[in-house]
């Protein structure tokens, strides 16, 4: 079996190349690669292993385990104090200036691989694959298209997922065989070691009002100090609203979607706020082009915010976040992220998942969550199902 069959090499040279372009703008000689994502976005696959991009050579993939590969694509290591003699071996340079991922690694695994150069400067890895991975392939682009479709698909059905007497874990429990069955992975990749997740958050009524540790939009509880996030047991109240934000993940990338529902009449306030989160991401969906300023984005939304009067609940009420997005693909954080402070420039094949939402105290959470494309016409919605609150 090889580890990059040959239909995909192409796309991997794509990647190389537009990590390559990035190692130049921060005078990095090669990086190196250990984390699983990163590993996926160099390979196209997962492996135990280090993927070695230097900048005027061939790349390496050196593999631990599995040891299933056809040779020929591929060098098997059994410990990373390897990679020097075959780099010699080889006659590659060894780099002045080395890229790790200070940001993903363990500090023991960069000290091990720091011993390794003892010669080299280390740059941070991090940062240069944060930037290539955040303008899409059009196979990027596809696949989350795909994924899109999928999730979507599902929450098609979050409706007959409802049982009279359920509280949200129930309800979110329901949701994930949904996902599962219709191919999703089990699993949230999430940049940073301070992020944890499940497939996602169901959050009702008052819950969505408890702040938590996470770098999330919406907080939640949960049901165990462990992993402080989402559903709580909560039952689902007539007169509150309950907020899916529920991941896809069927294909290696993922897709990030919010929508919500509600259990009987609801208040004008909730109404009004819900309708507001769909006014900004209209508003979006039209400037949001090539070279516009992501900073800009969140001007955007912050003066509709402003004019209809809700300021007291835009993303949060208790505890107040200052981004409205970010970046999704891999991992559902990536860059860039929508903030004030942004100097990023928004490039076509740019994904973003935006998502102005409101917390409305004894209510709920209200607003939507849409993954976008950047093109030259605006952001096409990779997850177009409808955004009105609908009702159990």
């Amino acid at each position: 079996m090889k580890l990059i069959p040959d239909n995909f090499k192409k796309e991997i040279e794509i990647r190389i190349d537009k990590i390559r372009k990035e190692m130049m703008e921060v005078s990095s000689d090669a990086v190196l690669l250990g984390s699983n994502s990163n590993i996926y976005y160099s390979s196209g696959r997962f492996f135990r292993g280090y993927v070695y991009i230097p900048l005027n050579n061939e790349p390496i993939w050196f593999i631990i385990k599995p040891t299933v590969f056809d040779k020929g694509d591929i060098t098997f290591i059994r410990k990373p104090e390897e990679i020097i003699t075959i780099l010699e071996e080889r006659n590659y340079p060894i780099p002045s200036n080395l890229s790790l991922e200070l940001d993903d690694l363990s500090y023991s695994n960069i000290l091990r691989l720091k011993n390794i150069f003892p010669d080299s400067k280390l740059i941070n890895g991090s940062t240069i694959l944060k930037r290539a991975r955040m303008v899409k392939t059009s196979w990027e682009v596809e696949e989350m298209r795909i994924d899109g479709k999928h999730h979507t698909k599902v929450y098609g059905e979050i409706k007959n997922c409802y049982k009279p007497g359920m509280n949200d874990l129930a309800l979110q429990i329901e949701i994930e065989k949904k996902l599962r069955l219709e191919g999703a992975l089990g699993v949230s990749r999430v940049s940073g070691n301070l992020m944890e997740i499940n497939l996602g958050s169901v959050i009702s009524g008052d819950n969505a009002d408890n702040p938590g540790p996470y770098e999330f939009t919406m907080g939640g509880s949960g049901v165990h100090p462990s992993l402080p996030v989402g559903a709580n047991n909560s039952k689902i109240l007539k007169g509150q609203t309950v907020m899916v934000d529920m991941n896809g993940a069927f294909n290696g990338y993922q897709t990030d979607m919010t929508r919500v529902w509600a259990l009987g009449e609801i208040s004008d306030l909730a109404i009004k706020a819900h309708n507001c989160s769909i006014k900004i991401l209209k508003e979006l969906e039209k400037v949001s082009r090539p070279g516009f300023p992501v900073k800009n984005m969140y001007e955007t939304a912050d003066k509709i915010v402003e004019a209809d009067g809700l300021k007291e609940y835009f993303m949060g009420h208790k505890s107040q976040v200052s981004f409205i997005g970010h970046g999704v693909g891999i991992e559902l954080n990536e860059w860039p992220v929508v903030t004030p402070k942004s100097k990023d420039i928004l490039k076509e094949n740019m994904t973003l998942a935006l998502e102005p939402k409101f917390v409305i105290p004894h209510i709920g959470a209200v607003g939507v969550e849409n993954t976008y494309v950047v093109t030259e016409s605006g952001l096409v919605n990779l997850t177009e199902f409808p955004e009105e609150i609908q009702y159990f």
